[in-house]
């Protein structure tokens, strides 16, 4: 999912939401069932999906909205906290 954002994180890097790490956790039947996906670094943006993948690619969806939503606002875009791909 390397895309070219052209946004930038508060440290200079160029934004890349594969970079960050993902955190998974089921949902239960009442919550709809599926899989939650939230990135730790970027408070409040979480994705969903049947599946942990489709949640993690959505989360990833998000995760562009979201810097570009900052960027948007004035407010810095935090690198990610490790560079490598990880989800727990």
């Amino acid at each position: 999912m390397t895309t070219q954002t052209g946004i930038l994180t508060s440290d200079g890097r160029e934004f890349d939401p594969t970079l960050y790490r993902v955190h998974l956790r089921p949902l239960s039947d009442d919550e709809g069932g599926g899989w939650l996906a939230t990135l730790p670094d970027l408070p409040g943006c979480t994705g969903d999906g049947e599946t942990e993948i489709e949640a993690i690619e959505d989360v990833r969806r998000a995760a562009l909205e979201w810097a570009d939503a900052a960027t948007r606002d004035g407010d810095p875009v935090p690198p990610p906290a490790r560079n490598a791909i990880a989800a727990e």
